[in-house]
């Protein structure tokens, strides 16, 4: 029986670096919202069944109002996340019932998100339990002091991570509940919860894009605005 795919897309920061009042998944992107460019990409496409869209709690009855006038099909709940980022990822983990089904989670600051990269996430889950998006590094990298340049380690094997990054459901709360039991624990990403509490687990990737960066100060919204108007 072929998994349920079910997309989260985390809305639940407050966009501090972007400077503004509101956050930056509800700036205005060429006439549409961030937000609704992102939910567009997984509500639209064939291989997702369902979208949760997790809120900052104060704008749940903003963001509610606009999945109605979109009309998204998919969206089957709005829930508040909370203070760290991996709040909101246990959010929409908790809003899933289905235990077998497969949650991608995409970060709803990236608004550029192609159909083609959310498909080989769905694809690659077809045989793996862990899935992330990433890109090589093209930039030379150096280990360094306050002062100083140390060593200059092998790009060859590291990539920059995206979003979506995909889950079998349980092996993501089974790495999550291992996680919140070490006091120490802190993350910014989902696939490196698995990797680093469940390492038993193959965490696998598959490529991403350029375009599908990662809108994160002022100055990035006019390139992004030309990305969409290159098509």
């Amino acid at each position: 029986m072929s998994r349920r795919n079910i997309a989260a897309i985390l809305a639940g920061g407050s966009g501090r670096r972007m400077g503004g009042e509101k956050p930056k998944q509800l700036l205005e992107l060429a006439g549409r919202t961030v937000l609704e460019r992102s939910v567009d990409a997984f509500d639209t496409h064939p291989d997702i069944d369902e979208v949760i869209i997790v809120s900052h709690p104060d704008y749940l009855t903003e963001l509610t109002e606009m999945a109605a006038r979109n009309g998204w099909k998919k969206v089957t709940h709005i829930v508040p996340g909370g203070a760290e980022r991996y709040d909101s990822s246990l959010a929409a983990m908790q809003t899933v019932t289905d235990a077998d089904a497969n949650l991608l989670i995409h970060d709803a600051a990236r608004p550029l998100v192609s159909a083609q990269v959310i498909r080989r996430v769905v694809t690659a889950l077809q045989e793996h339990a862990a899935v992330g998006t990433a890109l090589p590094v093209v930039d030379t990298l150096v280990t360094t002091d306050d002062s100083r340049i140390l060593s200059t380690p092998d790009r060859s094997v590291f990539r920059r991570m995206q979003t979506p990054q995909g889950f079998h459901i349980e092996t993501l709360r089974t790495a999550y509940r291992r996680a919140l039991a070490d006091p120490h624990f802190q993350a910014t990403d989902d696939c490196g919860v698995v990797v680093n509490y469940l390492p038993e687990v193959a965490v696998v990737w598959v490529e991403g894009e350029e375009r599908n960066r990662k809108l994160t100060y002022p100055e990035d919204l006019p390139l992004f605005e030309r990305e969409l108007t290159a098509g």
